[in-house]
């Protein structure tokens, strides 16, 4: 009798395509967004569940039926998978699946000591210059992938863990010095998705982050004639971060004064000089309720020159 498998997938496209090429075990999809709002360490507790179903509903309007049946009926259905040999993880390399990745590898730490944890990661792929998704690898790219798995030791995982744990403090300028010294983890695309992510924080330059300038530039750079072409092309040319439609619809909403118009697609002229630093617009979005991981989006800003991160103190 072969060993028993379970398998935790980044979403339902990966668990619905494993599923037709026939990989036998037991499936979990990992359906959250973590990289997204306002996250605590203690994965699976009342507070943790709490503060994300508060976070959802605020920003993307998920009624308490739609969380519940979709995701805390998934994350209950893996704490009764315990009996499995091995636990194979299914991520891809941009930030919303590292965050995922690091917070599953934090519950498997806490609640399933001393199982065979392995992690299948695509991204780079021989052959191809755009880094690939689990989904879009043919059937002989997912069987090499799954046969090339990396068994995680108890310092990869007390590492993930921890690089967890520093991604819901407070403060991200801890996270900064530490997350590209362990040059030898299987984790080959968490430096580059833990960089993208502080850069998440405002610019000193215009008080826009890196996602939000980038909608600017694509409106300014591309003629779009709606809204929906907009948020198309953003999913074409970022690769780093891995959000869809929802994510993007959120961004651009909060930055509605800095459009004339989304059909056409336009800039007003507030837009264009936000957009080429000759104006500030970190004032009008400041507040007080916007989290990345643990930490205030507002209390931080990047520095763009020097990489670093700047905590605001008054």
């Amino acid at each position: 009798m072969g060993a028993s498998i379970l398998h935790i997938t980044n979403g339902d496209t990966t668990t619905n395509y494993l599923k037709k090429l026939k990989f036998s075990g037991e499936f979990i999809t990992w359906r959250e967004m973590l990289s997204e709002g306002k996250t605590t360490s203690d994965i699976g507790s009342e507070t943790f569940w709490k503060t994300r179903y508060e976070f959802l509903k605020s920003s993307y309007n998920i009624s308490k039926k739609k969380f519940i049946d979709y995701t805390l009926k998934e994350y209950r259905n893996l704490c009764n998978q315990k009996e499995q040999d091995e636990i194979v993880l299914w991520f891809e390399h941009d930030l919303f699946c590292q965050i995922n990745m690091l917070a599953v590898i934090s519950w498997l730490k806490r609640y399933r000591e001393g199982h065979q944890i392995t992690l299948v990661c695509s991204g780079k792929v021989k052959g191809s210059a755009k880094m690939l998704g689990l989904s879009q690898l043919n059937k002989e790219e997912i069987l090499q992938h799954f046969k090339n798995r990396v068994t995680l030791s108890q310092d990869d995982i007390e590492y993930a863990d921890y690089i967890w744990q520093l991604y819901c403090s407070d403060s991200p300028l801890r996270l900064e010095t530490v997350y590209k010294f362990n040059p030898m983890s299987p984790f080959q695309y968490l430096a580059k998705a833990i960089e993208a992510h502080l850069q998440r924080f405002p610019s000193i330059e215009n008080g826009l982050n890196r996602i939000e300038n980038t909608i600017l530039k694509t409106a300014e750079n591309n003629i779009l004639t709606s809204k929906k072409d907009l948020v198309h092309q953003l999913i074409t040319d970022e690769e780093v971060y891995g959000f869809g439609d929802l994510q993007y619809e959120h961004s651009i909403k909060t930055l509605d004064k800095l459009f004339s118009s989304f059909n056409p697609v336009k800039l007003s002229e507030k837009g264009k000089e936000v957009l080429y630093n000759q104006l500030n617009f970190y004032g009008q979005l400041r507040n007080d309720i916007s989290y990345l991981g643990g930490s205030k989006k507002y209390s931080f800003l990047f520095h763009n020159e020097s990489k670093k991160l700047l905590q605001i103190t008054s």
